[in-house]
């Protein structure tokens, strides 16, 4: 939908619900690895919270909350902090996503461990908040070349 849906309810309820939409989806991601939940549900909240911005105000307003040129970049931005904690730990001999091996002497093994799946769980979140944002904005583009 690339205009707004019209209705000033809509728009409203819209604005109060997305801030209470993606403090819980912050809460599924950093409480994660404690609770169920983690990187992709709350990344789905997120886009979620997102993309209903966009339904509701328009594409072109949408857009000051999250440009349409940030979906890929912010989808490779995620995925390399995935991957960086795994190749960093192989690099000083660890297994891939092995957290132990992270170079954090003031914190307990407990705590490294915590820390690292809390630093993936990040970048799974942003990369798919970014991909299904981006999914939306391509389904919408209306000058598809053939």
């Amino acid at each position: 939908m690339k205009t707004d849906s019209g209705s000033p309810i809509v728009v409203l309820s819209s604005r109060l619900l997305v801030p209470f939409i993606q403090l819980f989806a912050l809460y599924v991601i950093f409480h994660g690895h404690y609770s169920p939940g983690g990187g992709f549900q709350g990344g789905t909240m997120l886009a979620a919270s997102i993309i209903l911005m966009r339904l509701a105000v328009g594409t072109h307003a949408g857009e000051l909350q999250f440009r349409r040129t940030w979906g890929s970049k912010l989808g490779a931005a995620g995925l390399a902090i995935y991957a960086s904690i795994g190749l960093f730990v192989m690099i000083l001999e660890g297994n891939y996503l092995d957290y132990k091996f992270l170079p954090l002497p003031w914190l307990s093994e407990a705590e490294i461990r915590a820390m690292g799946i809390l630093i993936i769980e990040i970048g799974v979140a942003i990369a798919v908040m970014a991909t299904l944002v981006s999914i939306y904005d391509d389904l919408l583009e209306e000058d598809i070349d053939a």
